[in-house]
């Protein structure tokens, strides 16, 4: 091996033609091992530069996920409580009381009213002894009006 060899290797200067040749090719199946071991190469994220905005993406499937209307139809007071998991668990309640004595039913409501203003949702009367609970990611549009049948 003449120095010149000696120098060209040393400094990786070998022309790429005589390195195809000298290197022996790989059978297919060390090809395809080869090629699975090599790591994924994941890029960087880009930072933002200061005074730039960034933009955030927000999945629109959670959104639907939420939208889920509960109707209930208590016969006991113990029922308030089922109720109100509902409510935890974000989904509106449409509660029906006309099938409950009055004290019960009123003892329901005052419970659904600390349980919606703890969550800080809203509670609605929609008819003679039906109200509407709904947490905090629902919003309930218009009225209706306060002349009911008795």
């Amino acid at each position: 091996m003449s120095i010149k060899n000696k120098f060209e290797k040393w400094f990786y200067l070998e022309d790429e033609e005589d390195e195809v040749q000298e290197k022996p090719q790989p059978r297919r199946e060390e090809q395809q091992l080869h090629v699975q071991e090599q790591p994924r190469r994941v890029p960087p994220r880009k930072q933002p530069v200061e005074g730039q905005q960034t933009r955030n993406v927000v999945s629109l499937q959670s959104i639907q996920k939420s939208s889920k209307v509960v109707l209930a139809e208590p016969r006991v007071y113990a029922e308030a409580q089922d109720i109100s998991e509902h409510l935890k668990n974000k989904r509106a309640v449409v509660v029906n009381l006309q099938r409950i004595e009055r004290d019960q039913g009123i003892r329901i409501v005052d419970f659904l009213s600390g349980t919606v203003y703890a969550l800080g949702g809203d509670i609605q009367r929609i008819g003679t002894d039906i109200f509407l609970c709904v947490p905090e990611n629902v919003e309930v549009a218009g009225a209706i009006s306060d002349y009911f049948e008795r």
